[in-house]
C-alpha cells in the first residue's frame, strides 16, 4: 500500500467515525462542561484534560507538517499558519484564561479526543505539506481565497463567542443565560463559527481530508449545540425562546 493509498483510507476513516459520533452524542450529551457526571471512570482536572487533548492538534499536526517535502514553500506555510492560528489559541491560551472551578473530565474523554486529533493531524497535515499541490499561484485561486475568508471570519466569531462565555463564567455567579450580539439568535455561536471555520479550511485546501474535518466538525458539534440548546431552555424558565440552537430562526 502506498501513502496515498494509506491516506486516503484513514481519510475515510474520519469521515465514516463521524456517522456514529454523531448518533452517540444526539442520544448521550459528552461528560464535561457543564453536563459533566459520574459513571464513565477515572478523571482529571477539566482544565488539564483540555490542553492534553488539544495539545496534539497542534504540536503533532506541525511535527507531521514539517516533515513533507513542501512545508517550506509559500502556500503550505500559509495553511500551517491558518490551522495553528486557531489551535494555538485554543489549546494554549483560552485555557490559561478559564477561571478554576474544580470541574472533572473523564480520563476516557481526553483519550478518544487525543487519539482523534493525532489521526486528524496526520490527515490534514500530511495532506498539507506532502501529498497536496499547493504552489505559489494557489494563493491567488478562488478556492484559497474564499476559503480563507470563511475561515478567517469564523475564526473571529469563534474567539468573540468564546470570550464572552468566559466572561460571564468568571464573574462567578454560575451560569447564565448568555447575552450580546453573538447570542442573540442562537445559544451557540462558538459551535457555528467553529464549523463555519472548518468548512473554509476544506476550501482552502480543495481537499477530501480538508472535508473529512468540516464533516467531522459539524458530526461532533452539532449534537451539542442541540444539547446545549435544551440544556439552558429547561434551566432557564426565561430563556429567549426566539432562540435557536445553531442556525438562526431555523434550528
Amino acid at each position: 500500500m502506498t501513502e496515498s493509498e494509506l491516506h486516503h483510507a484513514v481519510t475515510l476513516g474520519v469521515i465514516a467515525s463521524a456517522v456514529p459520533t454523531w448518533l452517540a452524542l444526539r442520544y448521550v450529551s459528552a461528560p464535561y462542561g457543564r453536563h459533566v457526571r459520574g459513571g464513565f471512570g477515572p478523571s482529571l482536572p477539566a482544565r488539564l484534560g483540555w490542553v492534553l487533548m488539544e495539545s496534539p492538534a497542534s504540536l503533532v499536526w506541525l511535527a507531521i507538517f514539517a516533515l513533507g517535502t513542501h512545508a517550506l514553500e509559500p502556500a503550505p506555510l500559509i495553511l500551517c499558519a491558518l490551522w495553528q492560528l486557531h489551535y494555538v489559541n485554543r489549546a494554549f491560551l483560552l485555557p490559561t484564561r478559564m477561571k478554576p472551578d474544580g470541574k472533572r473530565m473523564p480520563v476516557l474523554i481526553a483519550g478518544l479526543a487525543i487519539a482523534f486529533n493525532i489521526v486528524n493531524a496526520y490527515v490534514n497535515a500530511r495532506q498539507v505539506s506532502e501529498l497536496g499541490h499547493y504552489g505559489t499561484a494557489w494563493l491567488v485561486s478562488p478556492p484559497f481565497l474564499g476559503g480563507t475568508a470563511l475561515f478567517l471570519t469564523g475564526r473571529h466569531l469563534n474567539v468573540r463567542a468564546d470570550e464572552a462565555l468566559i466572561a460571564l463564567r468568571n464573574e462567578g455567579r454560575g451560569y447564565q443565560i448568555p447575552r450580546g450580539p453573538y447570542f442573540r439568535w442562537i445559544s451557540c455561536p462558538n459551535y457555528a463559527a467553529e464549523i463555519l471555520e472548518w468548512c473554509g479550511w476544506a476550501l482552502a485546501t480543495w481537499s477530501f481530508a480538508g472535508l473529512s474535518f468540516a464533516v467531522y466538525t459539524l458530526a461532533n458539534l452539532a449534537p451539542r449545540a442541540l444539547t446545549h440548546h435544551a440544556w439552558y431552555r429547561a434551566k432557564f424558565p426565561d430563556y429567549p425562546p426566539e432562540r435557536r440552537a445553531l442556525i438562526p430562526g431555523i434550528w
